[in-house]
């Protein structure tokens, strides 16, 4: 099955060297490009594409701020966002918006194009342990979100202790070990928390646990 793919880039140059890449593997196709934010959500809302390569500073829009619309607007797309700076602030900014990965635009053709397929497949570059680390030293800092704990309602008690497990950046065997289930039930119950929760990833399950205040940045270490 080809992954359709939407590259959204202030510079046209770094748009058809993106474009260019992903076309030559067979199982990938861009179907739109986009100059700015504004245009990545009309382009993306029209071609209803797999994963969306997202800019983060463009005009009109900036690419953590088109995220955000896409997510609101329901669009099933996933986000990867490309930047030439490697700053935690941003990676924060970004899966808080809604993106699913966040790639230096120096990296190699080939890895660029299997981050593409991962996050059509619906996972997350970021292991758990680098997300964590990202929310216990951003979350207090930027502003609130809308989030409460009355959004973590619909789930069990269960599911609230798989989530908490889960935002400590510990896999389903650790959980698994640690609730003495079967891996299998884990993974059961983090698809019914995504679910329930309307989230996209994992990544993202995490993001809430920390917004809603389930989890609580750890103090940094002395």
């Amino acid at each position: 099955m080809t992954v359709r793919v939407v590259v959204a880039d202030d510079q046209e140059l770094i748009r058809a060297g993106l474009r260019t890449v992903l076309d030559a593997r067979a199982d990938l196709s861009v179907v739109g490009e986009a100059a700015d934010g504004v245009e990545a959500v009309a382009v993306a809302t029209r071609t209803r594409p797999d994963v969306v390569l997202m800019d983060v500073r463009m005009p009109r829009r900036d690419g953590i701020a088109a995220t955000r619309d896409l997510v609101a607007a329901g669009n099933p797309a996933r986000v990867v966002m490309l930047t030439t700076f490697d700053l935690d602030e941003h990676v924060y900014a970004a899966l808080r918006a809604g993106a699913s990965a966040f790639l230096l635009k120096d990296t190699r053709p080939a890895d660029l194009a299997e981050a593409v397929r991962v996050v059509a497949r619906g996972e997350a570059l970021l292991a758990p342990t680098v997300t964590r680390r990202l929310l216990d030293r951003y979350a207090d800092r930027l502003p609130a979100t809308a989030a409460t704990a009355d959004a973590l309602a619909v789930l069990t008690a269960r599911e609230r202790e798989v989530l908490t497990l889960t935002a400590r950046a510990m896999s389903n065997a650790e959980i698994a070990a640690r609730l003495h289930l079967s891996t299998a039930t884990v993974k059961t119950h983090v698809s019914a928390v995504l679910t329930k929760l309307g989230l996209r990833d994992r990544i993202q399950a995490v993001v809430l646990a920390y917004d809603t205040g389930l989890v609580r940045p750890e103090p940094p270490a002395r």
